[in-house]
């Protein structure tokens, strides 16, 4: 090749590696600079929302960074690995409980969930904890109660641990004839070779602090986890900022009423799209339920949204392999579908 040749490539090869290299916050300036050619005032508004959104995560983004990065740099997450260990039945029921009791949140549950599968932990104590973390939490539990009553906050309580026992179990079973290895993405985590925490842990350096490695391993872990997050969560809160400018919820309203099978069905599709978030999503579901929606198509459709929301799913996206991802999505869109069936059966007796 001439240097010419190799003058005329180069911006090419730099392009290329921009785009490998910082594709997600690439994607996002081109989705707002788009925005701002078609409609300067909506660009502006959805700045606003993604920078609202991130600063009202934040606490949540900050604790799951900090006890990630804690984790690494004291060894800590031998513990947490080695928790969830043990006979399989016990492992997903514990991580069902512990996920629809755990104050994470869909999106700072990652960084846990990265570290979980990145040293070996089975993927249906994982999947289990996974499903039921974002549906409920004790916060969630007094403000569904509020809105939608105690018997709506005990069923979704219920569906979060159901839903992680139902997630966990058929990982488990097609774990048995394999294709489920090695979950992650190539460069999360750090790979299998994490595994060996588990079958032989190091005693835990509680004082981190006062080692000069163990300081640098966690200002390293701190740092990853922050730019993993903060660059997907950008690209989520920026994509759900023009779903809500154009899904109204008039629409939303005319889909999901009426009773019967089908508005369940819709309540478990259309909650994927147009979820808000844990706490929006609760005053527009209690007002679809006062114009005449039924109850299990109210549940499912908090479930498969809790689950599945667009943060949740890019995140999800981001860490495992497509195939996981796939399978994720079955298990939350069925889990919630039949939690909505259930609770309209218990209803209407």
């Amino acid at each position: 090749m001439t240097d010419t040749s190799l003058v005329a490539t180069r911006p090419a090869l730099v392009l290329r590696s921009l785009w490998r290299d910082h594709r997600v916050w690439m994607a996002s300036a081109l989705i707002l600079a788009a925005v701002a050619v078609l409609d300067a005032a909506q660009a502006r508004d959805s700045l606003v929302f993604t920078t609202r959104s991130l600063l009202d995560t934040a606490p949540f983004l900050v604790l799951s960074i900090l006890l990630a990065a804690w984790a690494g740099a004291t060894g800590a997450d031998n513990l947490i690995a080695r928790a969830f260990t043990g006979a399989p039945a016990m492992m997903i029921l514990l991580a069902a409980l512990a996920g629809g009791l755990s104050p994470f949140c869909s999106c700072g549950v990652i960084p846990l969930i990265a570290a979980l599968l990145a040293m070996g932990v089975p993927l249906s104590a994982v999947m289990a904890f996974w499903l039921a973390s974002p549906v409920m939490d004790p916060s969630m539990f007094v403000l569904t109660t509020g809105v939608l009553g105690l018997e709506f906050a005990v069923a979704k309580t219920l569906a979060a641990v159901g839903l992680g026992l139902f997630g966990g179990w058929a990982v488990h079973l097609l774990s048995a004839h394999g294709g489920l290895s090695d979950p992650l993405r190539p460069g999360i985590g750090n790979g299998g070779c994490g595994g060996r925490k588990i079958h032989d842990p190091k005693p835990v350096v509680w004082r981190f602090w006062a080692h000069a490695d163990r300081r640098a391993k966690f200002g390293r872990e701190a740092l990853s986890v922050t730019l993993f997050l903060a660059k997907w969560l950008t690209l989520a809160f920026l994509l759900e900022s023009l779903m809500l400018a154009f899904i109204p919820a008039e629409t939303v309203t005319s889909v999901l009423g009426g009773k019967g099978l089908a508005p369940i069905a819709l309540g478990t599709v259309v909650g994927v799209p147009a979820y808000l978030n844990g706490y929006a999503a609760l005053p527009l579901v209690g007002g679809l339920i006062d114009q005449g929606m039924a109850h299990g198509a109210g549940l499912a459709f908090l479930v498969a949204g809790g689950v599945t929301s667009l943060p949740a799913a890019i995140a999800v996206w981001a860490l495992v392999k497509p195939r996981v991802f796939l399978l994720y999505l079955a298990l939350s869109l069925s889990g919630a579908f039949t939690a909505g069936l259930l609770f309209q059966l218990w209803t209407l007796a």
